[in-house]
């Protein structure tokens, strides 16, 4: 970094200090009880995090009242905004009548039956809360299903925070031996290194995000897709598309409807729940039926596997959720986000060729990842999708002091980005949302390049 970059880099962390006081006052009080001040990895942020207040639209306000246009989006569950009318008036109404019922209620029948007339591979469902859970569930599903002990998934593919998919090539701390030993990594896209690992016949279980890993930050394309869905079938291993982010943002079939691919398991979270918890497994009906209640002579059975969770499927997550999806299959919101992240991608790679900058901005669907690797021509995102990028170069390679630099520069400048970076769009995003969001990445880029 130049000394002048320094001294702009500078300038904006103090800027962002005196514009959000009250952040940095809660910030100094949380991080005495909480690891980090903070209660998810990706709300981390130095000199301090931002404290939201409230949300509305594609836009929030945080404790000291700046307004911010937003590209969290609940993580990527709000693709229709925040606090959309019909979902704030469908949860409000289930809460006036019970949160929680410890039984079966209609609401969880709806919305199953909704989520499978979507969703290509879903013949049957179980609710769970988490991505993670549900990931977790699909893996005992597999083993169970097969015969078979170990699990594939690829480098940089996230599938959240459970032993089996948390670690890097080698193992992690607190992650026990066996469970790495009958984990295999291989690198994104090289189908000559699945089929090898394939070839032992002892793999239950191949994890995979459709779209390629972080919602397309390291990009998957269709091709690898239908010659991973032949291989894992050829081979007898179960394979699974990772919606979790995917799901009802690349079509209204998710990514598997999109590239005409049907695995034999999908898990999806975040969207299926309107921004409420929620989440679940869904597949083939065989599959599923690990989860039966058999009988065996005459005798009820337990289920192969078991599965609880306190809060699967609950009134209000169940409300949110049925009220999302309806909106999402019946009008162009899916369009719309799309369009507005292609937008943004478009402006943003301007920005860069006019500065001469060697990064670009690329992505597919509701999405944008802001490449600041120096290594590709100035907004120039197709080298990425022509592996002219390798992928260990897109994801996780910027030091993290780099990407706080440019967060903080957008905070500066109303816009409220990821730390991949990038962001997640809305469908309720307007062109004036469009055109600021581009403006503060040309005046960030000012201060820090």
């Amino acid at each position: 970094m130049s000394a002048v970059a320094e001294q702009g880099a500078l300038g904006l962390l103090r800027r962002y200090e005196e514009k959000t006081a009250r952040s940095r006052e809660l910030f100094e009080r949380a991080r005495r009880i909480l690891p980090n001040g903070v209660t998810h990895v990706g709300r981390y942020l130095e000199p301090h995090p931002l404290y939201v207040a409230r949300a509305a639209g594609s836009h929030k306000w945080d404790v000291d009242g700046n307004e911010y246009i937003d590209y969290f989006g609940g993580h990527g569950a709000l693709l229709l905004g925040h606090c959309h009318p019909a979902v704030v008036e469908a949860v409000q109404a289930q809460a006036a009548i019970g949160a929680h019922y410890g039984a079966s209620h209609e609401l969880e029948v709806r919305w199953a039956e909704q989520i499978c007339a979507m969703i290509p591979s879903a013949e049957k469902l179980r609710f769970t809360v988490t991505g993670t859970e549900a990931t977790h569930l699909a893996i005992r599903v597999a083993r169970a299903f097969t015969g078979r002990r170990k699990v594939l998934r690829f480098a940089g593919h996230f599938h959240g925070w459970h032993d089996h998919v948390s670690f890097p090539q080698g193992g992690g701390a607190g992650v026990v031996p066996g469970i790495v030993e009958d984990t295999i990594i291989v690198p994104p896209n090289d189908l000559a290194a699945v089929e090898q690992a394939l070839g032992g016949g002892d793999v239950a279980l191949v994890l995979i995000e459709p779209t390629g890993a972080t919602f397309g930050q390291i990009p998957t394309g269709g091709d690898f897709l239908r010659h991973l869905r032949e291989l894992t079938a050829a081979r007898g291993a179960l394979l699974l598309f990772d919606e979790v982010i995917a799901g009802f943002r690349c079509s209204r079939g998710g990514a598997q409807a999109f590239h005409g691919v049907t695995p034999d398991l999908t898990t999806l979270a975040k969207i299926i729940a309107g921004g409420y918890p929620g989440a679940a497994l869904a597949g083939r009906a065989d599959v599923m039926g690990m989860l039966d209640y058999r009988r065996v002579d005459g005798r009820i059975q337990a289920p192969v596997v078991a599965h609880q969770g306190t809060y699967n499927a609950g009134p209000v997550s169940a409300a949110a959720g049925l009220a999302t999806l309806r909106i999402i299959n019946e009008t162009d919101a899916i369009e719309r986000a799309n369009a507005a992240a292609a937008a943004i991608r478009d402006g943003m790679n301007e920005v860069l060729r006019a500065r001469r900058l060697a990064w670009c901005v690329y992505g597919q669907f509701s999405d944008f990842h802001i490449h600041m690797g120096g290594d590709v021509d100035p907004g120039q995102p197709e080298q990425i999708y022509q592996g002219r990028v390798p992928w260990q170069k897109l994801k996780g390679a910027v030091p993290a002091e780099r990407i706080h630099q440019l967060r903080v520069g957008m905070l500066c400048e109303g816009v409220d980005i990821v730390g991949w970076p990038g962001g997640i769009t809305s469908s309720v995003l307007s062109a004036g949302d469009i055109e600021r969001t581009v403006r503060a990445f040309d005046a960030t880029l000012e201060q820090i390049v």
